[in-house]
């Protein structure tokens, strides 16, 4: 696989942060009507297209993160991030997801990326 520049890690985390602003609106909209997304039109597409942006983001945004240490995001958030995105790509077609935890897994993706974002802009 070859190395991403700095312009395609930022256009990666943008998707993803456009991701999770996505999975938050379904999870809203979920919430508010009490339906559930249907498996195979939305939830497994929103899924894959998900775990398809986080495959190429996760390992070039920690090779980044070592080469350019910026601070207050460490290697461990990405993985994090990582793996909280691909699961709120599920849970939020599922209105009996727990309220609470959705949303603290949802701002703490944004958080990550938000930095991310600022980080990459600055360099």
């Amino acid at each position: 696989m070859q190395a991403v520049d700095q312009r395609e890690l930022y256009l990666l985390t943008s998707q993803l942060y456009e991701y999770n602003q996505q999975a938050s609106q379904h999870f809203q909209q979920g919430r508010e009507t009490g339906v559930e997304g249907d498996f195979y039109k939305e939830v497994k597409p929103f899924a894959d297209a998900v775990k398809e942006c986080v495959v190429r983001w996760e390992p070039e945004a920690v090779k980044w993160l070592l080469k350019n240490k910026p601070k207050h995001i460490y290697p461990l958030q990405i993985k994090n991030t990582a793996e909280n995105i691909q699961m709120v790509s599920v849970r939020a077609f599922f209105p009996s997801t727990s309220l609470k935890k959705m949303k603290d897994h949802i701002q703490s993706i944004e958080f990550v990326l938000k930095r991310m974002l600022d980080e990459l802009e600055d360099k």
